[in-house]
């Protein structure tokens, strides 16, 4: 079976050098040697809100302002890459969603409620696994690596993202993995995650 009559929509999450982009085309390819279609995408993504805030409106960056630009980048987002794609039966593989918004903005200092009921009616996806490392081995394993958002790649600000990444695992939203670990490791752990979805053992 090659086509779902729903694609499966899939999100990691988690501090940077944590794996998540090498794992979510690991999962892509894997869904593809299976005969099943599948995309990858990522947010924030580059949509002209993103690049504004992040250029022409940057000097009026804050907690709330990244909150609700970054939610509007989430909701066209779902509108014209994410639904589209698992209405055609194709699994979607997000780098991060609106659990990274509650992390950092959280963290950024907007209170973590309001970050969730800003977020409150995005779309849920079926499967969200947070990829957890402690903040200086993330940053060891990027260094010297480029970063789309430089200003967020802080020791003690990274920490703060973790527990509010660790309060959404408490409250049962994420599932934790174990990230400090080989790649192949944590993929395994991962891809067991993700065969739970399938009842007719396809994956």
């Amino acid at each position: 079976m090659s086509r779902l009559s729903r694609g499966f929509f899939i999100v990691l999450e988690g501090i940077d050098g944590a794996g998540k982009t090498t794992l979510a085309k690991m999962l892509i390819d894997m869904f593809k040697s299976k005969g099943m279609e599948a995309v990858y995408t990522y947010e924030p993504t580059d949509s002209l809100i993103v690049r504004a805030v992040k250029g022409e409106y940057s000097s009026y960056r804050d907690a709330y302002v990244d909150a609700l630009a970054f939610a509007l980048d989430r909701l066209i987002h779902v509108k014209t890459l994410i639904q589209p794609m698992l209405e055609k039966g194709v699994c979607v593989v997000s780098d991060r969603y609106f659990y990274s918004s509650i992390a950092y903005q959280s963290a950024m200092g907007a209170p973590f409620e309001w970050v969730v009921e800003v977020n409150k009616y995005a779309l849920k996806p079926d499967l969200a696994i947070y990829l957890d490392i402690p903040p200086e081995v993330a940053m060891a394993r990027r260094q010297g690596l480029p970063s789309r958002f430089p200003e967020f790649e802080e020791k003690e600000f990274l920490n703060r993202v973790r527990q509010n990444y660790k309060r959404m695992v408490a409250q049962g939203w994420l599932l934790e993995v174990d990230a400090t670990r080989e790649v192949q490791a944590v993929y395994s752990e991962v891809l067991e995650k993700v065969r739970s979805l399938f009842s007719s053992g396809m994956v």
